[in-house]
């Protein structure tokens, strides 16, 4: 009879090219899984890796099982789930987030998510767009919260929230209180985010369809430094309009009137379509229903409601 502790162990052997990466995933010895696999051989009398590659490269017969086991790992843990009362789901989830996100309401959503599921462990992983795109692709992450950059068939998503963004300046830069078209604001020098940034890939599109070109950028990936350098009038940066107000309000920065206005930077949740589950699905929902991008290092509900 298989068990789900030999699927579980193709499917890791399969999806992370490797015995030694499979046996690390599921906490395990390398023999262990290696045994595991050698069960299901000799039940169905089958060869499911080609042995005479380097790297674990499955059969016909492995990828057709492949197929199976991922379908019925996937059954085993909506059943899990939806069975069990949320207060006794026990599963470590790792969520992938970009800066913004991180300096704004990640705080909330770990706290609503260890309310509802207080066995659930949240790791937390704040990288580059990406970054979050190709550890999600290698299953480093279970889901991510990215600007929505990405058409890939692979993934999954859901809108979150979206994002107003302004240009901003120190008000020793320039004169601040007279609005300035999109070309003229071109001459001076940009601080814009690179090509490793959703926000950056999203506008630089923009930029492009509007027939605006950038001679003079300093390109940074770091939300922090640009906000830094901005005050600093090293240049001109597209910043969130709303979560610095403390720095508009205090004269260190200030909001440019230009035409045409930036687009809005909508959020998605994404994730990987085949290893989705009831309990990603609770968490997208309160992602969802928390997500606030309008306020610095959130810990609390407004009203104390979500």
């Amino acid at each position: 009879m298989m068990t789900f502790k030999q699927l579980e162990a193709l499917y890791w052997v399969a999806h992370l090219g490797g015995f030694s990466p499979a046996a690390n995933r599921l906490h395990t010895t390398q023999s262990a899984i290696s045994k595991r696999i050698h069960e299901i051989e000799a039940t169905f009398e089958i060869e499911l890796f080609d042995r005479s590659a380097r790297s674990a490269r499955l059969t016909e017969k492995g990828e057709q099982l492949l197929v199976l086991a991922k379908q019925l790992l996937e059954q085993r843990d909506r059943a899990v789930e939806e069975m069990s009362r949320p207060e006794v789901v026990q599963r470590r989830v790792r969520l992938g987030v970009t800066e913004l996100t991180a300096m704004t309401w990640l705080p909330r959503l770990v706290r609503l998510i260890q309310e509802y599921y207080p066995k659930v462990v949240i790791e937390p992983d704040v990288d580059l767009s990406m970054g979050l795109r190709d550890k999600l692709l290698a299953d480093e992450v279970d889901l991510i919260v990215v600007p929505d950059t990405f058409q890939d068939a692979r993934f999954s998503s859901k809108p979150v929230s979206s994002v107003e963004s302004a240009w901003m300046c120190s008000p020793t830069v320039m004169d601040t209180t007279k609005p300035i078209k999109m070309h003229d604001l071109a001459k001076h020098r940009l601080l814009v985010q690179g090509d490793k940034s959703g926000t950056g890939i999203i506008y630089d599109r923009w930029f492009k369809s509007v027939g605006i070109d950038l001679p003079s950028v300093i390109t940074s990936n770091n939300m922090v430094a640009l906000i830094g350098m901005t005050v600093a009038g090293l240049g001109i940066s597209y910043l969130p309009k709303h979560c610095l107000s403390a720095l508009t309000a205090n004269g260190s920065l200030a909001v440019l009137r230009v035409s045409p206005t930036l687009p809005r930077i909508q959020y998605v949740a994404m994730y990987r379509g085949e290893l989705r589950g009831s309990l990603l699905t609770s968490i997208i929902m309160l992602a969802q229903n928390c997500s606030d991008f309008n306020r610095m290092f959130q810990t609390q509900e407004i009203g104390g409601v979500v």
